[in-house]
């Protein structure tokens, strides 16, 4: 994958040392959705790393519901179908000259339990919630719709291939 212009922020908040997720490879997979996406513009992902305290605050505020979840993601733009290709270029913040897409919430802890849990790695844990979240703030959903489900799936499986996860 080439260089980017792209500017992915990951920070983690609350979360001890030995629970931590490896930023580098949040980023390299918010750059595999974004390539195979064909994101032709620079834009911005913020990625806050927390603990299910955290997360659970975040989706008790923003969601109402009150209680722990793996991953949140809150796009900055509007689509009208999933996908770079809706994305309105014109939205660029006109100081940075980046596009950007939106907010993701990982909690660490729920990453390395599904990990244990689903018996693979907590890298491909992490890679694979980060795809999914990258997807979502891109606009692809996959509650209502059969083929949404099926599409988000698709892209999934194609950065995890990319990455080196099966």
């Amino acid at each position: 994958m080439k260089q980017s212009a792209h500017k992915i922020y990951a920070r983690h908040s609350g979360v001890t040392k030995p629970h931590r997720l490896s930023i580098p490879l949040i980023k390299r997979c918010v750059l595999g959705v974004l390539h195979i996406e064909r994101a032709d513009a620079p834009c911005e992902v913020s990625v806050l790393i927390t603990g299910d305290r955290g997360i659970q605050r975040i989706n008790s505020e923003f969601r109402n519901i009150d209680e722990p979840t793996d991953v949140l993601s809150f796009p900055m733009q509007e689509f009208s179908s999933p996908g770079w290709a809706a994305i309105d270029r014109e939205a660029a913040d006109r100081e940075t000259g980046l596009l950007p897409l939106g907010e993701i919430v990982l909690s660490a802890e729920r990453v390395i339990n599904q990990a244990r849990e689903y018996g693979q790695s907590c890298e491909r844990e992490t890679a694979y919630l980060t795809a999914h979240a990258v997807l979502h703030i891109l606009g692809y959903d996959h509650v209502d719709e059969a083929e949404g489900k099926k599409t988000m799936r698709e892209r999934e499986n194609s950065v995890l291939k990319e990455m080196g996860f099966k």
